[in-house]
């Protein structure tokens, strides 16, 4: 059985540990600076945790889930030996890990990942990067083991890809969370913009491209109802920007389909 140390606490830590557990592979430590989570994780996938790089647990993959500023910092302060060491971050280049080991990479999942969700990760691709031939090919093993959904890619491209990502999923989610806080102020019930939420997210998978079912005001270049709702935002000009910027995108957009 291949042996594979997490690096790290937070949730990208904790579902790959615990993903890593219910494959052929074996968790053998959690190395993590936050005792209470690092501790917590490990209980929970039947592994050692430590906070000491003396005590670091031998591996055949170190998988480094932190921080995109600490990736670096980390990696330095470890003996990884001759094994593999990935980090799992969308916006870091592979270079960050040079010097580390021979046989560096990058094991990124494409997901959004939140505590206390549980997640299944069948399906979900991973995106890889390797400095050698072995580190490609381990990292290619255990994305099959974990997803079954494995694409080589190189930084650059990593890096386009996440921010591609960040509009999907980190925007689309603040843009709920503004419409969930629009109703409270106004004394409504957030719970009645749910089954829209879920419609939006349904239509915009299922559909060739999220453009070509996009509704709305702005879609119409109605500039009537687009004034009512600025009026309504006078008092939050943040909002009333954000709000003025989004339509004129949507209708540029729009024009070209």
């Amino acid at each position: 059985m291949k042996r594979v140390v997490v690096i790290g606490s937070g949730n990208v830590a904790e579902i790959l540990a615990g993903a890593i557990a219910a494959s052929e592979y074996v968790p053998v430590q959690i190395f993590a600076r936050n005792r209470e989570r690092g501790e917590y994780i490990a209980g929970k996938v039947g592994c050692r945790w430590t906070d000491d790089p003396k005590s670091l647990a031998e591996a055949d993959i170190y998988l480094i889930s932190v921080s995109d500023t600490a990736v670096g910092p980390i990696a330095r302060t470890l003996d990884f030996g001759g094994s593999v060491v990935a980090h799992t971050a969308g916006s870091v280049s592979i270079d960050e890990l040079s010097g580390c080991s021979e046989h560096t990479g990058v094991f990124y999942p494409l997901q959004s990942f939140t505590a206390g969700r549980s997640l299944d990760l069948h399906g979900v691709p991973f995106f890889i990067e390797g400095s050698s031939d072995r580190a490609v090919e381990s990292l290619r093993d255990l994305g099959d083991a974990l997803s079954g959904r494995v694409i080589e890619i190189r930084s650059e491209e990593r890096k386009r890809l996440h921010l591609a990502a960040v509009f999907v999923s980190n925007f689309a989610n603040h843009m709920f969370a503004l419409g969930e806080n629009l109703l409270e102020e106004y004394g409504l019930s957030a719970e009645w913009i749910k089954p829209l939420m879920r419609e939006t997210a349904d239509k915009a998978l299922q559909a060739s491209s999220a453009a070509t079912v996009q509704t709305g005001p702005a879609r119409r270049n109605d500039l009537e109802t687009q004034r009512k709702h600025l009026e309504l935002l006078q008092d939050r000009p943040q909002m009333q920007q954000l709000y003025k910027m989004i339509s004129q995108s949507i209708w540029e957009t729009s024009k070209k389909i």
